[in-house]
């Protein structure tokens, strides 16, 4: 008799760094027109990335190399004649300017003398698709992607890329709009099996009645990404006391308004039914795979929406990433919960969503991070950890309001005796982090075998471990009833 018990680990840095230098480049720049980038595929006529006319660009390295990769000078000084923010940035007075060229210079040429304490850290092998029928379903594709990719293949098992959830969504990889928007004859599924698109999309922020109930038949069972989230679906007329939705394109999450954190949270209505968000949405979807999940939410730190003190920080944030775990970014105007559509009042407002997967350290200490911006814009998209507006080059700018945090679980999925032993195989996160200044990369996640001969009281010893692959061997194994479990290292409690 076997049994299995899961765990997670807690924040992961493995590698002490001696913080080397990040590569850059200098180069000026002419006005960039719009001919330079195609558009972001977004429901609105976003603006492409860069249109600053007259940018001194520091070129971050480590571009993963996709087709869609742009380069964003957002730690570059940009030279502009007033105090607007540009790119992420305050405009810099002179004297400003003068210390921040001359690091530029000192990283770009030997002679000068190298910056101090700088860190470029980032995961790799973050899938980058456009935008398709709502950004918090695209930046949830973004996020499962990931974990299809790195340990958990069961999240994606569609016939698109063979059915490995592909880096991006270009061409012949369209079809992995279905791991967050199921759609009928999309990604081999039938032409009469109608999905999350047929059943809840209309238009672009459309407030009007979902498609099934127009048509007068049954939903389809969630199978996707966004059904679990609630995407586009406008059933609830209470989503915690802010707005009512979901209107076409749009989720919502309940995060606790005093600051603190909800771990698991699970929304339930005053008749006892859950209410999907993006947070308990995403464990109901990995258990819908056939895995276990933990999520948490809670209000950034710098959010006047709370009490001072509360919140989610850069430096919890840093954790996660260096934990090998990348993080939703939830993205609102703090003083926004509602709005008017015509005549539809009190219902979602403007929001976007991102996915953070690395964070950058300035030569000063200032804070950036790195992420995904659900429109496909490629790599080296970073902004400063602070209550300004993220994204200045897009339509939708808004301030960081709160962030969603996903681990998902190991799963034993084989047991079978070998000679010497008996042999686990299990499915798990695997993560590799990428330090760009010091040009090194390195498998986060280590995983340690427990046995047990009871469950009750359990009397858990390790039995091998830890080992960073997803395949163990117990020696000797076993006398009589034994029960095992696979846990995440944690490099607090396990040093």
């Amino acid at each position: 008799m076997f049994s299995v018990a899961l765990s997670v680990d807690g924040p992961h840095d493995p590698v002490s760094r001696a913080y080397p230098q990040i590569e850059f480049g200098v180069a000026w720049r002419r006005a960039l027109r719009s001919s330079d980038f195609p558009p972001p595929t977004c429901a609105r006529s976003d603006p492409p990335p860069l249109r600053n006319a007259d940018t001194l660009g520091a070129f971050l390295g480590g571009s993963q190399g996709r087709e869609s990769a742009v380069a964003c000078p957002r730690l570059a000084p940009h030279l502009a004649r007033s105090p607007a923010p540009v790119n992420g940035l305050l405009a810099m007075n002179r004297p400003q300017l003068r210390r921040r060229l001359a690091t530029i210079l000192a990283l770009a040429f030997p002679t000068f003398t190298p910056a101090p304490a700088l860190e470029n850290v980032y995961l790799t092998g973050v899938p980058d698709y456009q935008w398709h029928l709502g950004c918090f379903g695209t930046a949830s594709g973004n996020l499962v992607g990931y974990w299809d990719r790195h340990g958990f293949p069961n999240l994606y098992t569609g016939p698109t890329a063979g059915g490995v959830a592909p880096i991006n969504s270009f061409g012949a990889n369209r079809g992995i709009f279905s791991l967050w928007a199921s759609q009928a004859g999309l990604d081999g599924r039938p032409d009469s099996h109608p999905g999350h698109y047929d059943d809840y999309y209309v238009a672009y922020e459309s407030t009007g009645r979902d498609p099934y109930t127009a048509a007068g038949r049954t939903e389809h069972d969630p199978d996707c990404t966004g059904d679990f989230i609630g995407l586009s679906q406008r059933k609830w007329s209470d989503l915690g006391g802010e707005c009512s939705g979901n209107i076409d394109a749009y989720a919502f999450n309940f995060f606790d308004r005093d600051g603190s954190r909800r771990d698991d949270f699970t929304p339930i209505d005053t008749s006892g039914h859950r209410i999907p968000d993006v947070q308990s949405g995403l464990r109901a979807f990995s258990e819908s795979r056939g895995y276990a999940a933990h999520s948490f939410s809670q209000l950034s730190d710098f959010n006047p929406d709370k009490p001072p003190g509360n919140g989610f920080t850069f430096t919890e944030l840093k954790a996660e990433i260096d934990a090998g775990y990348p993080v939703l970014l939830f993205m609102q105007a703090f003083d926004q919960f509602s709005r008017s559509i015509f005549s539809d009042t009190g219902v979602n407002p403007i929001i976007h969503a991102m996915l953070a997967y690395g964070y950058v350290i300035d030569d000063e200490g200032n804070p950036y991070v790195r992420y995904r911006t659900s429109w496909a814009s490629g790599d080296n998209q970073l902004s400063a950890w602070s209550p300004a507006n993220w994204t200045p080059e897009q339509s939708l700018n808004l301030p960081l309001r709160g962030v969603i945090g996903y681990r998902p679980r190991p799963k034993l999925v084989g047991i079978q005796r070998v000679s010497g032993g008996l042999q686990l195989r299990w499915h798990g996160p695997q993560s590799v982090l990428r330090d760009e200044g010091a040009d090194a990369e390195w498998a986060v996640h280590e995983f340690v075998i427990e046995k047990s001969d009871r469950l009750d009281p359990a009397s858990w010893e390790t039995a091998v471990g830890p080992i960073t692959g997803l395949t163990a061997t117990v020696p000797n194994c076993c006398d009589g009833t034994q029960f095992f479990r696979i846990r995440v290292v944690d490099p607090v409690l396990d040093p």
